[in-house]
């Protein structure tokens, strides 16, 4: 989607429970990134005060509008953003109202697996598709919804979040995450990861029982909002190669068949997504209001 803003850029945000990152997108591009340490035990003001830099940091002066993407609960509407994770002083902050009062500009906030999934339309594997899942595994499993190219959130900001479904007991994110890893063999992924790759045995079984559960997962996300791609992304999706075979197993044991044969799974390979997703709220934004703007075509009107 290439910006149509008299050459403007769009700033995105990623805010995490460790560090903070700032990006000027320019042509579909990261022009300019930032990135330092929050002080996630400080003040609500002193992490404002962080964001507030990290936006000026990468900012050209001619920029059309900022997007943040936090781990964490947010009105959508108000940009109120909740109990971040790891920033306890974070409870209820006015993150949209403080920054547009700050900078005179559009600013859209939302949580971090919104944020991955419009990015991943507007800049990465999901470009062609209408109907997409981006389905993050890392240290939980987080969901986002592009329903008919245009991304879907519901009341709450919440739609999609499968990983907290009921699954075996406990959740999907219990054995599709890198708690299942901690909780069931006291490894970390990334030390699972660099095992597998050394071509050790008990690793490599770890992860095909991962990859079962996994493709559990995606019958689900099938069952509920029959996608046409299913994106992946989070730490765990590098181990893709490991858990790919028998994470397919069991979605082909799926009920119909032709949605099996018709959707796709990618795993995410654009690095700075983070960032590029946030941004991609400000576009997704705009393409919203240029589509409530276009008359009806006159076969539509009715007589």
């Amino acid at each position: 989607m290439e910006l149509d803003m008299e050459d403007k850029s769009i700033i995105g945000v990623d805010l995490g429970g460790t560090s903070i990152s700032s990006g000027l997108i320019k042509n579909n591009k990261v022009a300019k990134l930032f990135t330092q340490a929050v002080s996630a035990g400080d003040s609500e003001q002193k992490v404002l005060g962080e964001v507030v830099l990290a936006i000026e940091e990468v900012s050209n002066g001619n920029v059309a509008g900022i997007g943040i993407g936090v781990p964490s609960p947010v009105d959508i509407e108000k940009g109120i953003v909740y109990a971040v994770q790891n920033i306890p002083s974070w409870q209820e902050v006015h993150l949209k109202k403080h920054l547009e009062n700050h900078f005179n500009l559009p600013v859209y906030v939302n949580n971090d697996a919104n944020c991955f999934v419009a990015g991943v339309k507007y800049f990465g594997a999901g470009k062609n598709y209408k109907n997409i899942v981006g389905l993050i595994l890392g240290t939980g499993v987080g969901a986002g919804l592009i329903i008919d190219e245009k991304l879907y959130c519901g009341l709450s900001g919440s739609a999609g979040e499968v990983g907290l479904l009921l699954y075996l007991g406990h959740t999907y994110e219990y054995y599709c995450s890198g708690q299942f890893f901690k909780i069931e063999y006291g490894v970390s992924g990334e030390e699972l990861y660099n095992k597998a790759k050394q071509g050790d045995r008990k690793a490599l079984e770890i992860f095909a029982i991962f990859g079962e559960h996994v493709g559990m997962l995606i019958r689900t996300i099938l069952l509920a909002y029959d996608p046409e791609i299913i994106v992946l992304g989070g730490s765990v999706s590098k181990a893709f190669p490991f858990f790919k075979k028998s994470m397919q197993e069991r979605i082909n044991t799926f009920e119909y068949k032709h949605i099996v044969n018709r959707f796709t799974i990618k795993v995410n390979m654009v690095p700075e997504i983070a960032v590029l997703g946030a941004a991609a709220l400000y576009l997704d934004a705009h393409n919203a209001h240029k589509r409530l703007n276009i008359e009806r075509p006159a076969s539509l009107v009715e007589h």
